[in-house]
């Protein structure tokens, strides 16, 4: 099973039809990093098909929102991106990490690996997509820079690149989520700043900024996708001259469609029983992703996936990646 090619051009009337047909559930969770119960909100196609492989958007609310901002808002930034969704037929998930005010830290970062995997475990997922405008603009480009396995591609809208410089990085919220002040924790702040990072960028990376926003000043986002073109790195950036702290549909679409359909196609195989038993008597499953030169070349070392099964990659010429799970 492949997973979707980039979706052809829907007209705006069938789009938005689309878009409103979703069917929307608000999921509760354990989260296993401290047990308590969080949220996330999921929209899929009202013909959604669980036998097949879909590709997720995870897209990350601002400050002081929650879940259901990019599930329901009617600003630019978040009709772009359940638009994205709804025209690919992706599974589209907007997680609180966090609400209010998260800033991807730690047991936000956690949160949304745990999402990733226990989609992985519930559905056949292809690729895994991530975006978000404001403070999620900056959770995206973090959660990207520590968790470059996870992400095929990524879509900042006036985001936050460099927590050093940021005004307000010494906020009370994000000084929480880090776990101590840059004095105190310097560490925390380099590893969530993706302008530190630019190596880790992989997949492609789309960038929208304004250059009258005062919220989130470009400066340092301009700096970062200069380091990503100098490295040879697939980015796109778009910088509106008269906006403010906010992303238009249209350079929202634009840096969602290059994240997504610039990004490497994925060959998914579904999981096939080892015919081990595990230590409750169920049958085990070995998942194997299939990097390399070629198809016929070597597997490197198996490292382990997010449901703890071993795994190894090869790579196709095509820049594919089998995956068998």
């Amino acid at each position: 099973m492949r997973t979707p090619r980039p979706a052809a051009a829907l007209s705006a009337v069938t789009l938005a039809l689309a878009v409103q047909a979703q069917v929307t559930t608000e999921v509760a969770f354990t989260a296993q990093v401290d047990g308590t119960t969080q949220y996330y909100v999921q929209l899929v196609a009202p013909t959604f098909d669980t036998s097949k492989v879909h590709d997720v958007l995870i897209a990350l609310h601002g400050a002081g929102f929650d879940r259901w901002q990019f599930a329901t808002d009617q600003r630019d930034e978040c009709r772009a991106a359940r638009a994205a969704a709804a025209s690919r037929g992706m599974i589209y998930i907007s997680p609180d990490y966090r609400a209010p005010t998260s800033f991807m830290g730690i047991k936000a970062d956690a949160d949304v690996v745990q999402i990733i995997r226990d989609l992985r475990a519930k559905y056949h997922v292809g690729r895994v997509f991530i975006c978000g405008a404001s403070m999620g603009g900056g959770g995206c480009l973090t959660f990207t820079a520590v968790h470059p396995d996870l992400v095929s591609g990524v879509a900042s809208m006036n985001g936050i690149v460099n927590y050093f410089e940021w005004p307000g990085g010494d906020w009370g919220p994000i000084v929480e989520s880090f776990g101590g002040t840059m004095q105190q924790v310097p560490d925390e702040y380099r590893k969530r700043s993706a302008e530190f990072w630019p190596g880790r960028f992989t997949m492609p990376v789309g960038l929208a900024v304004s250059a009258n926003d005062n919220v989130c000043p470009p400066a340092a986002v301009l700096r970062f996708a200069q380091a990503l073109r100098d490295s040879g790195k697939s980015v796109l950036l778009l910088n509106d001259p008269s906006a403010g702290h906010a992303t238009v549909f249209a350079n929202a679409k634009a840096v969602l469609d290059f994240a997504i359909d610039s990004a490497k196609s994925v060959l998914v195989v579904p999981r096939q029983s080892v015919g081990r038993a595990g230590a409750n008597g169920s049958a085990q499953h070995l998942s194997l992703r299939v990097p390399a030169a070629g198809m016929g070349a070597a597997c490197g070392a198996p490292g382990m996936d997010l449901g703890g099964r071993l795994v190894a990659q090869l790579r196709r010429p095509s820049g594919g990646v089998l995956v068998v799970r």
